[in-house]
């Protein structure tokens, strides 16, 4: 390998650090909210860090932890928890045809060991093919805040007031945003289609039939249907080569 290559994929690794960081300040956040749910449940704080360093999903976490209170069996668990993760498998899935065709199977398995909302919005934002670099670099950072998070959360969540805990949840979504308005700013049908979407989903959750369906059902009924139609009628050309490495 070639010093300039060496330090391009370095380039790229620290840009995912960079981009993590405000999404590892979110998780914190909000993994400490999961923190306190997860000592009402009976785990301990080592418990909790393995949870979220081995299962990085809010829903999902919180679906399981209901769970476990509820002292329900393994199996009914791990169907409440793959349900509550099953939007994971359209991410990825949109996520895998960013990748270069000759990207080893290996790398592609390791990137979709944390594909979360926001680690997918900051990596198929980017321009050209998705580096899996650029996601361990982000990674670096933002699980071990998802992890560290739900332990101190368990350690230390009941000693903050409520209202203090609630207002530092509000940080991964307002962090969230940051993530899609820089696109919708540059393609008007990516900002219609992203006012559709919220649209969507607060009638979708008002819906007689389909407001009693889980969330993360919800959403991947509302991807498939705005992304389908969105794919018709507004095709987009493949970008020729790519463009990865040189994104700031």
């Amino acid at each position: 390998m070639s010093e300039t290559e060496t330090v391009n994929k370095k380039k790229i690794f620290l840009q995912g650090v960079r981009d993590g960081m405000p999404i590892c300040i979110g998780y914190f956040a909000v993994a400490f909210s999961l923190g306190i749910a997860a000592r009402n449940a009976g785990i301990s704080a080592f418990q909790g860090f393995l949870m979220s360093l081995l299962n990085n999903a809010s829903a999902g976490e919180y679906a399981l932890i209901t769970t476990i209170a509820a002292d329900a069996p393994y199996l009914e668990a791990v169907i409440i928890t793959l349900v509550a993760n099953a939007r994971y498998l359209l991410m990825s899935t949109a996520l895998s045809q960013r990748f270069s065709p000759d990207t080893p199977m290996l790398h592609r398995l390791c990137v979709s060991y944390d594909i979360t909302d926001e680690l997918f919005g900051i990596a198929i934002a980017r321009e050209g093919d998705v580096q899996p670099l650029y996601s361990y670099g982000a990674f670096s950072v933002a699980i071990p805040g998802w992890a560290f998070g739900t332990a101190f959360g368990i350690m230390m969540g009941n000693m903050l007031p409520q209202t203090i805990v609630s207002a530092l949840s509000v940080a991964l979504y307002g962090m969230f945003l940051a993530i899609i308005i820089p696109p919708a700013k540059k393609d008007k049908i990516v900002a219609v289609l992203v006012l559709i979407s919220f649209a969507a989903s607060y009638i979708a959750s008002r819906l007689p039939v389909i407001g009693a369906w889980s969330e993360g059902t919800r959403i991947i009924l509302l991807t498939v249907v705005i992304a389908g139609v969105a794919a018709v009628l507004f095709p987009r050309k493949e970008e020729a080569g790519s463009n990865a490495g040189e994104s700031e």
